[in-house]
């Protein structure tokens, strides 16, 4: 054996050796702590502004004290944000990642019993990407092909700790409707309906027809039971009706694929007509148009911050969209729509402070607390507040800049992300996990 083969074996013995004890190391989720106290922070807290030489403590995942003065607790584990930025966990209010190819079910227009989590991949590592970013939760949506598509699941990135310790505990359903031109395009192209705008409301309206009429015959046999009639007909079960039923039952948080003002006006004039509450316009780039009938109908936007032209319904999509809708009252979110953005929305939201004006606080809400509010988890997260939970982001530069970073991000009081560790502490799968 050559000396020079020799060496080879051996830098390749000592680079597996290497490899190995750190995929090792690194295959455990985080270690939990009942108790962390972070202090000389700049508390970004988002609803009552920012505190300087500021201290969260966390105790069993929640936000239990936020101030200058909180008292060092025995026992806690502290961390020492050493003068830099403390900010909320940021929020994805409209995301497709961790779905594969399977985000549209485009085998029909109308597909309310879809879920979503039937097509979670939670080792996907665009998840880990999104928390390198500081993105502590995200809205996993249906597509857009469908006028009405598959429900929603809500996750938090605790990547490495398995799938359902991924799923945000107690977030409400949200459910996908979709107008314009996908819909259009995707089944005008089979030549079958809808292929033109009339179409998809016929379609969406349709639909609803449906579910009233389920919804009655639901509602009828359970006030004969409840009256306890004798031998009352059950109905014969429907997932799709199902699903719409409780639409129309605000079970579920509508959430609506939208672009033009026009199709924004008919969709809020739909949801009337058949006693639902349009939870968030997703896109929504004309919605500076009508944005006091948006905000009349308190309905939140999860739009673009500088997105144009991409195709027809964007081509008057402007970069003030975001401000402008906001000052007329409705509330605002910034969104990825992509696994990319998805790792940036700081930046994107920071558009909003060039495009329109927009004030530190407000820009930060757009990817926190709004956002919150879009997913309905507003009670949860999206602002540090005592009794929150404690999804908690460290930045090594100013956050609305493209010279911050995360360097180190907390779910629920545990640290899930730390760029000071070999490969960032990023977890590896291991068979059965």
């Amino acid at each position: 054996m050559s000396r020079r083969f020799r060496i080879i074996l051996q830098m390749a013995a000592v680079g597996i050796a290497s490899f190995t004890a750190w995929g090792a190391a690194q295959s455990e989720p985080p270690k939990k702590s009942a108790e962390v106290l972070i202090r000389n922070a700049v508390v970004m807290t988002v609803t009552h502004g920012n505190i300087q030489n500021g201290s969260v403590y966390v105790k069993d995942g929640k936000i239990a004290a936020v101030g200058k003065d909180v008292s060092t607790p025995p026992g806690a584990t502290i961390i020492d944000a050493g003068a830099k930025y403390l900010t909320p966990g940021i929020i994805d209010s409209h995301s497709h990642i961790a779905l594969d190819d399977d985000v549209n079910e485009a085998t029909s227009p109308v597909t309310p019993q879809m879920m979503m989590m039937d097509a979670f991949d939670y080792q996907d590592k665009a998840i880990y990407r999104g928390l390198a970013g500081g993105v502590t939760t995200s809205l996993l949506l249906h597509g857009s092909a469908n006028m009405i598509g598959g429900q929603a699941i809500v996750i938090k990135h605790k990547y490495g700790a398995g799938r359902d310790a991924m799923l945000f505990p107690g977030a409400p359903r949200s459910i996908k409707f979709a107008s314009g031109e996908n819909p259009k395009r995707v089944y005008g192209g089979r030549d079958q309906l809808p292929s033109t705008r009339m179409g998809n409301f016929a379609v969406q309206r349709e639909a609803l027809v449906q579910a009233q009429e389920y919804k009655r015959d639901w509602d009828e046999y359970d006030a004969k039971v409840k009256r306890g009639d004798k031998d009352p007909k059950r109905p014969k079960r429907d997932l799709k009706l199902e699903a719409l039923a409780d639409v129309l039952r605000g079970k579920l948080l509508v959430q609506i694929h939208c672009y033009r003002a026009d199709e924004l006006l008919t969709e809020m004039a739909l949801a009337k007509e058949f006693g639902y509450k349009v939870r968030a316009f997703h896109h929504a780039l004309e919605a500076y148009k009508v944005a006091d009938k948006i905000a009349a109908e308190n309905v939140g936007i999860a739009t673009f911050a500088d997105w144009w032209g991409y195709k027809q319904e964007a081509w008057d999509a402007i970069p003030w969209n975001a401000v402008m809708s906001m000052r007329k009252g409705v509330r605002v979110s910034i969104k990825s729509d992509s696994d990319d953005f998805a790792r940036r929305l700081n930046q994107e939201a920071a558009k909003t402070m060039h495009y329109g004006g927009a004030t530190e606080e407000e820009a930060l809400k757009m990817i926190t607390l709004n956002a919150a509010w879009i997913i309905g988890v507003d009670d949860r997260v999206g602002s540090i507040d005592v009794g929150k939970d404690a999804d908690l982001v460290i930045w090594d530069g100013y956050p609305l800049s493209s010279y911050g970073v995360p360097e180190k991000v907390l779910i629920d009081g545990d640290v899930y992300f730390d760029r000071s560790l070999p490969g960032f502490g990023m977890p590896h799968y291991r068979e059965g996990q």
